[in-house]
């Protein structure tokens, strides 16, 4: 045997000897042992985070190059451009000038998008949906790049890539496609209980948003505002939807991923062609540096909030959604966010999970677009010129001239040269760092359910419902039966009369201890004291032949002037014919619409209903009333709810008058849901 061979056979040889004799011992992919996997390298406990952890590095980058060419989160998503209009400058607190000077209008441009599921996945699962927002200022790009939940699963950005991983696809099956109700998601809860605060928002009416348009939107992160000065104050940025926060009911949502898979892009796309331009009011808090150890959790932990009654929003200003996109690849899949793309003015804070973040965008988005040009793609361009030393690469699109690539020089005179903080160059933030480097976590992050069980404190006893319904089911799909208890035991620490439901609806032991001595609550979370129009609701109108002309269009001109958008519903397309003589265009029919489509149903009839007309209509009819939605009814269509005994509900609006019933209708619709209307079944 030569030589060769022998040292390949006694390589061989130790690999097999460490592999038996170190076999679940976690290393790197070069084969040091790795120590700590919870915490990243921090400068100490509540410091920055240090780009030599090699391990963290390594883990992140892994993570960011797993799935090509879709984004590895936030595949499904839709776009928007619009403007953004200061209301009052903000001088004092940030020297960012989009947010000094109140005579400018801000391009944005806006993606939603959901978490977990691929790009062909269904848009109303039950999810985070995220909220980012490109403004395209005058001194360069700024990204809010955040979730319609203030929180978040973990406390530092080494553990996403596992957070991602237990809630994907199981990889053994694939399955299930865009959920969270399966066996590692819910392993990864019950053995990662900083995510306690996270689940309860998870499975709240929060994750199942009725649009895109009726959705907050939240920075999640402690940011840095630092003024001309130099003067620091910690934020938390906000967008309030003028349209108020409101959600679908579980059963809806479930039907509408069947019934139509693209129904939040549609509905967005649908708003801005008509000019119903979703709104949003961005809204800050902020808290002075001197402050920053007042409160009862760390300011900068990732999984809680700032109570609004404690730290209250301060709205300074509006974004309003104009455009639809052009081209759904070249902007909305092309368009790369970062949370560190800042201006002078906007700074970091040392949240361990916003630190990850900083490294693992550029990283990902150099996989996705295979070159780190992707800011040349006219999406992610600024509007402001921008000049410096890198060339090349794939997807270069400048034509740099001359001979210097490189700083400092002197054939070019120096330039480009680096701006003084007096000509808007970028400064940090001078924070003062002492620490010893530790993998560690600060006592302050260790408190993982009293803000879950805040949340739950704040909750209508409809909300609460809705939530218990949502845990029962999601580990109702459990295969583990050890990990259904596991959860059950860890959200007793929330409450121990959630948990306990939840155990008697799954068969799980009920927990034997637990509870919480918490007793606060925050108003300002529940969705219950939101705001309530009836603007752009949509009415479905079921008509036939025969009905009443003139009564039906005071009725639709009275609900149009409240802002809500009536479309008729009937068997065939095409015009029905009214007794007195007018015709109505049909908009659509049983076959290709649902009730769960629309937000309200308005029963009209007519003296030609066949059987199989009365029967589709009952249909819709029910599965609204079930669905805690408002039921209008003239002329015949009262006696079709009164056949189903549904006159006399909640929310159940009849009328001979057609002006009268018109604004009671419009006063039901508003209230979105009636949810003290008693039904045979209960819905999630």
């Amino acid at each position: 045997m030569s030589d060769e061979h022998q040292k390949q056979n006694k390589k061989e040889e130790q690999l097999e000897k460490h592999s038996t004799k170190d076999e679940g011992k976690m290393t790197t992919n070069q084969g040091q042992k790795v120590s700590e996997d919870e915490f990243s390298l921090k400068a100490g406990e509540r410091g920055p985070t240090l780009m030599e952890d090699f391990h963290f590095r390594e883990k992140m980058t892994h993570f960011d190059h797993e799935r090509i060419p879709e984004r590895a989160v936030h595949a499904r998503g839709f776009s928007a451009h619009g403007e953004f209009q200061l209301y009052e400058s903000m001088e004092d607190y940030t020297d960012a000038d989009f947010l000094k000077d109140t005579s400018k209008t801000t391009p944005v441009f806006v993606r939603f998008s959901t978490v977990a599921g691929s790009k062909g996945s269904s848009e109303t699962v039950r999810d985070v949906r995220g909220f980012a927002t490109k403004f395209y200022t005058d001194e360069g790009n700024f990204d809010l790049v955040g979730n319609n939940i203030p929180v978040f699963f973990i406390q530092d950005a080494i553990k996403f890539p596992d957070l991602v991983h237990a809630v994907k696809p199981e990889p053994h099956t694939g399955m299930p496609q865009g959920a969270s109700a399966h066996d590692t998601f819910w392993d990864f809860v019950a053995n990662n209980q900083e995510s306690a605060h996270m689940v309860m928002w998870a499975m709240s009416d929060r994750a199942i948003p009725r649009s895109f348009r009726m959705m907050e939107g939240f920075g999640v992160h402690t940011f840095r505002l630092v003024n001309a000065k130099g003067e620091a104050h910690f934020v938390k940025f906000h967008w309030k939807p003028v349209l108020g926060t409101h959600s679908l009911v579980w059963d809806e949502a479930q039907k509408l991923s069947g019934k139509d898979a693209d129904f939040h892009r549609g509905d967005l796309i649908e708003a801005i062609d008509n000019g119903n331009y979703p709104e949003y009011e961005l809204g800050v808090q902020i808290i002075k540096e001197e402050d920053e150890f007042m409160f009862d959790f760390d300011i900068l932990d990732p999984t809680k909030v700032w109570p609004e009654e404690d730290v209250p929003v301060k709205k300074i200003g509006k974004m309003t959604l104009t455009r639809n996109v052009d081209n759904v690849f070249a902007e909305n899949e092309q368009v790369a966010f970062h949370p560190g793309n800042v201006v002078k003015g906007i700074d970091f804070s040392n949240d361990p999970l916003l630190q990850g973040r900083l490294f693992s965008y550029t990283d990902t988005q150099i996989n996705r677009f295979g070159s780190a040009n992707f800011h040349e793609v006219p999406i992610n361009k600024p509007v402001c010129p921008f000049h410096n030393n890198q060339r090349d690469g794939f997807m270069r699109q400048t034509i740099s001239k001359g001979q210097v690539s490189y700083h400092k020089n002197s054939l070019a005179d120096n330039q480009p040269e680096p701006a003084t903080e007096e000509e808007g160059g970028y400064v940090h933030y001078q924070e003062k760092v002492d620490g010893r480097k530790i993998q560690a976590r600060s006592e302050s992050f260790k408190d993982h359910f009293s803000q879950a069980t805040l949340f739950w404190n704040s909750m209508s006893d409809v909300e609460k419902d809705h939530i218990t319904n949502a845990f029962s089911f999601e580990l109702g799909k459990l295969e583990s039966g050890s990990v259904q208890q596991q959860v059950i035991d860890m959200f007793a620490n929330v409450s121990l009369d959630l948990a306990t439901a939840v155990a008697e609806n799954i068969g799980a032991r009920a927990p034997q201890s637990g509870g919480s001595d918490v007793t606060k609550s925050s108003p300002a979370l529940s969705q219950e004291n939101m705001t309530y129009k009836p603007d752009t609701r949509k009415v479905g109108v079921i008509v036939d032949d025969g009905f009443k002309g003139e009564d039906l269009m005071t009725v639709i001109n009275e609900l149009k002037a409240q802002g809500i958008q009536p479309e008729l519903i009937s068997d065939k397309l095409g015009v029905k014919k009214a007794v007195d003589g007018a015709e109505a265009e049909i908009d659509h029919t049983f076959l290709t619409s649902e009730s769960v489509l629309f937000d309200a149903i308005y029963a009209v009839g007519g003296d030609n209903e066949s059987k199989d007309f009365y029967k589709a209509a009952n249909y819709f009819i029910n599965e609204a009333f079930s669905h805690f939605k408002p039921i209008g009814a003239t002329h015949e269509g009262v006696t079709w709810l009164q056949n189903n005994n549904l006159t006399g509900s909640a929310g159940v609006v009849t009328g001979d008058d057609m002006q009268a019933f018109a604004k009671e209708f419009a006063e039901a619709v508003a209230a979105h849901r009636h949810w003290d209307r008693e039904i045979v079944y209960q819905v999630v």
